[in-house]
């Protein structure tokens, strides 16, 4: 039939990976990309499945998979085929005292940049002070010199300590 995004989501707990790649399979479907983790005690999955049938069977067969675990699914129709990845060229990690609008100022000046996050990942660190971390990869447009100094300005705007750096690729 096509492709399949799909969106698990519940309280951590042994047994959901297994729930939904079976039900996967049982249908005839093949991972294609997966990323999971877990985010204050919930675990969270997102898939790209290429399944025999359409998404609403396979979110149904999902839901009858997981359901007993407490899990929330979604699935909708995605653009078949295998589209270009964008490969990161950076890497921008940022610390900060924890406050609302750090990604926001952050991804606001990439998006402005024309940059593409190609991976993102925060979290807040440590117990009695806790330190907000974001880790991306990024994708920067050929070109673009003024963007580190950006950054650092963008940097000093929110009163977050922040780190542009190429992602060096090794050539066999």
């Amino acid at each position: 039939m096509g492709h399949v995004a799909v969106t698990a989501i519940g309280a951590d707990r042994p047994g959901i990976v297994a729930g939904v790649t079976e039900a996967i399979r049982d249908l005839g479907g093949n991972l294609e990309d997966v990323a999971s983790t877990i985010l204050r005690g919930h675990f969270t999955m997102m898939l790209v499945v290429d399944a025999p049938v359409p998404a609403a069977d396979v979110e149904a067969a999902l839901r009858d998979a997981v359901e007993s675990l407490g899990v929330t699914v979604t699935a909708a129709d995605v653009e078949a085929g295998a589209p270009g990845r964008p490969q990161a060229t950076h890497a921008l990690v940022v610390y900060g005292s924890d406050r609302p609008g750090i990604v926001a100022g952050i991804a606001r000046l990439l998006a402005e940049r024309g940059v593409n996050v190609t991976n993102l990942s925060c979290r807040l660190v440590g117990e009695e002070q806790p330190v907000y971390a974001m880790v991306a990869e990024v994708q920067v447009p050929e070109g673009d010199e003024d963007l580190p100094r950006l950054v650092e300005d963008r940097a000093r705007e929110l009163e977050v300590d922040v780190t542009l750096r190429p992602i060096e690729v090794e050539t066999l």
